[in-house]
């Protein structure tokens, strides 16, 4: 049976510390969340977001999904550019504070990961970006079979509103899995998020 996860969603980011916690020991590949718990396996919860937030119609579901191979997390929705939309995602703050963290002991983010189609991409947001159109992203290329998918820092540009200052690793806050850019009928699993 799947479980739905509840995952509220959120209209407001907070603007908080800039001085930088550690994450975990460096140098090694660290799992944030292999979906076998309500919260992360750093404390935090994974927040649903869409488009509606900002008047847009994109739709999604996201569930918790039981596997002999091990639990992941399922995101499906159908990703709308009306009304300047275009966008549907879970995120996870990297602090039970929402204090920023130093990652840059660690080379980047890898996924265990697969889905249908394209316009997958890991968001993520610093202490310098204040606002909610401002996030650096990578694209997640997905296949129809797990795979285990890393995305060193370097693959990490600018969002597409504004410019940004270059990423700084060392004052993360948040990372979100998310579909966007283009009308598509979205579904990505994940099984496991981590660092290495």
């Amino acid at each position: 049976m799947r479980k739905l996860l509840s995952l509220p969603l959120i209209v407001a980011w907070g603007v908080l510390g800039l001085h930088g916690q550690s994450l975990g020991p460096g140098g090694t590949h660290m799992i944030l969340d292999d979906f076998r718990s309500e919260v992360s396996l750093i404390g935090t919860a994974w927040e649903g977001f869409t488009d509606q937030v900002m008047g847009g119609r994109s739709e999604m579901s996201i569930l918790r999904v039981p596997n002999p191979e091990g639990p992941y997390l399922s995101m499906r929705g159908k990703v709308s550019l009306e009304r300047n939309g275009g966008f549907i995602q879970v995120r996870l703050k990297l602090s039970e504070t929402g204090k920023p963290v130093d990652l840059s002991s660690y080379q980047g983010i890898r996924l265990t990961v697969r889905g249908e189609g394209k316009g997958y991409y890991i968001f993520l947001r610093t202490a310098q970006t204040l606002f909610p159109w401002k996030f650096y992203k990578a694209a997640i290329p997905v296949s129809t079979d797990w795979s285990t998918v890393d995305l060193p820092w370097s693959a990490f540009g600018p969002g597409d509103y504004g410019r940004v200052n270059p990423l700084k690793v060392e004052a993360l806050k948040s990372l979100a899995i998310t579909a966007y850019g283009e009308e598509f009928d979205a579904r990505i699993d994940v099984k496991e998020v981590g660092l290495y």
